[in-house]
């Protein structure tokens, strides 16, 4: 299949960037007919990097998110179908979902925005083979759940086993209204961080209640060990739930860590007019109340797609004047903000250390910078292609790794003037 490459330049606030596509068939395809990668023989004499994309996969159904062990074994999920494994030869097991799958998941439930979302691997993973999952489940048929589980792979990747669902008990939507179809605001994003505890993003259902709830796990952040317990240091405030880390929020579905400093950010889809990026912290509350609105027309009691910025806001400081501030608000817009990642290593050039930020509505990835409380000081877009961008996982090789929700994974390489090229494949 031939290659192609093209140039995208956006104008005076973001650099022109080189990007090449290889185009290479989906799933166990023979790695010997994947082309490689083209690169700029002559890069600018800049440290803003040059990008090489190189599809490695389409004709995925839905692809959420994406995990990496140590020695390059990419695990991801698709929406409606689970959990598969991709080895360095391009071959693919699948290994937990529906039919077909090594350990099938018979409650698994795709529904709207629902099914199999976030994947994480144990910080020991290279040791005890242990991965986690976050799927919508009808295993309580009435109401229905969103859940995290917990599963043992074998050696070779090629089998799971010991299902254990250790939180089980996450808001799912199970009747559609005004606002939707069941099964939307699920969030779904799950991450270790680096202090060994499992973060788990959820969404407020369309229920004006959920967000603000002490019981109620949607609309929150999570930290749990790898049991589904709490996690010491939570601090919510008295009466919650202990497992929540913060709560006020509408629908994340991006979590990521500061390098070096640890600091927790998520990625959270806003109403019909923001979208935001929020560094929190333990008990912290983000600020999203959507009921009781005099003066605003709400179906369903939920004013969540009313008002304005003033009137419904994100963040709502007048009613939560200690609620965390975000850091960046996507330009009085909502555009289905979902994965974030910070890029991280010398390969990245003047990018080290910006936050990467995948738009889906707005087909873009945007590059935030941020100083040293977290705060954006710039923004410039990446130029790569518009697509739905559905997850950003930077991989074991320092190259960034996309799905999209045109059924597609990318890796991204970046390379600087002052660094070494891309090998051949």
């Amino acid at each position: 299949m031939p290659s192609l490459s093209r140039i995208f330049a956006r104008g005076s606030r973001v650099p022109a960037l080189v990007l090449s596509l290889t185009a290479v068939a989906c799933g166990g395809s023979d790695p010997a007919a994947i082309e490689p990668p083209i690169t700029e023989p002559n890069p600018p004499e800049t440290s803003t990097p040059t990008l090489t994309r190189t599809v490695l996969m389409t004709g995925l159904a839905g692809p959420w998110d994406i995990a990496f062990s140590s020695d390059g074994v990419m695990f991801f999920t698709e929406k409606c179908r689970g959990l598969s494994a991709r080895r360095a030869d391009g071959s693919i097991t699948r290994l937990f979902g529906t039919t077909g799958s090594a350990l099938v998941a018979p409650d698994l439930v795709c529904q709207g925005q629902s099914g199999m979302h976030g994947v994480a691997l144990d910080p020991q993973f290279a040791t005890n083979r242990t991965v986690y999952v976050y799927m919508a489940s009808n295993i309580n048929a009435n109401p229905r759940t969103n859940r995290v589980v917990r599963l043992q792979l074998n050696e070779g990747f090629t089998s799971a086993s010991a299902r254990t669902d250790i939180v089980t008990d996450i808001a799912f939507k199970h009747v559609g209204n005004a606002h939707g179809s069941a099964g939307a605001h699920s969030g779904g994003r799950i991450r270790f961080g680096p202090d060994g505890f499992l973060y788990i993003t959820t969404g407020d259902n369309h229920n004006a209640v959920v967000p603000q709830s002490q019981t109620l796990l949607g609309g929150k952040v999570l930290r749990v060990t790898r049991d589904g317990t709490a996690a010491s240091g939570n601090n919510p405030p008295s009466g919650f739930d202990t497992r929540i880390f913060t709560y006020g929020h509408r629908n994340v579905q991006g979590i990521a860590f500061r390098p070096g400093t640890g600091q927790v950010f998520v990625g959270e889809h806003g109403p019909n007019h923001s979208d935001e990026v929020t560094p929190i912290v333990a008990g912290g509350n983000g600020g999203w109340d959507p009921q009781n609105r005099p003066g605003l027309n709400c179906p369903d009691n939920y004013c969540g797609y009313a008002g304005t910025a003033t009137t419904m806001p994100m963040t709502d400081l007048a009613r939560f004047p200690n609620a965390m501030r975000a850091s960046w608000t996507n330009n009085g817009a909502s555009q289905g903000m979902s994965p974030i990642a910070f890029l991280n290593g010398v390969q990245w050039g003047t990018w080290n250390g910006r936050l990467a930020v995948g738009i889906m509505a707005g087909q873009r990835m945007e590059l935030l910078t941020l100083d040293a409380a977290g705060m954006t000081t710039a923004t410039v877009n990446s130029g790569l292609p518009q697509t739905r961008y559905r997850a950003l996982t930077q991989g074991p090789d320092g190259s960034l790794y996309v799905a999209t929700d045109s059924g597609e994974i990318w890796r991204v390489t970046p390379s600087t003037a002052q660094g070494s090229r891309q090998s051949r494949e």
